[in-house]
């Protein structure tokens, strides 16, 4: 016995298709992030395959607008650690079209000095972020980072 799909069903699978692949793609730029952020230390190319031009990020410590605003806390955070190790997951993401909103958990080590490792600062929180759809793929425009917990000596003094 064949069966044909309604236009309706196709329509429907064709909906739960694209959200899949967006979800996908949400979390695999979630992921791009926080590996650019360990590996691609000495060059800021990769901001815009995670960014929008107009992105603003905040941390507990300050904040950071646009493409060059990240370049400057990308070369901040290169003179006061010398290696990180990020960690995401438990993504919670709510599409809208075009736009999404992510949550996750985020742990970061940052060592002072590669030849002392067990010298560093670790942070442990959540952040929400805004994507939108590009031309480019999906990109993050807003990042807040909440800060639950640390432990160590923070490379400024202070979280």
């Amino acid at each position: 016995m064949t069966t044909t799909a309604s236009p309706h069903d196709l329509q429907a699978l064709g909906r739960r298709l694209q959200e899949l692949t967006d979800r996908i793609e949400l979390t695999e730029l979630c992921d791009r992030y926080v590996r650019h952020l360990d590996k691609d230390r000495a060059d800021d190319a990769w901001l815009g395959s995670v960014f929008t031009e107009d992105a603003h990020l905040t941390f507990p410590f300050g904040e950071f607008n646009g493409i060059e605003g990240l370049k400057g806390f990308q070369a901040m955070a290169r003179t006061t650690v010398e290696r990180t190790h990020h960690l995401s997951s438990n993504y919670d993401i709510r599409l809208d079209g075009d736009r999404a909103r992510i949550g996750a958990h985020l742990m970061a080590v940052h060592v002072r000095r590669s030849e002392e490792p067990s010298g560093h600062f670790t942070i442990g929180g959540h952040y929400e972020a805004d994507a939108v759809r590009t031309d480019e793929g999906w990109r993050i425009r807003t990042f807040v980072f909440d800060l639950v917990w640390n432990a160590g000596d923070p490379p400024t003094g202070k979280v």
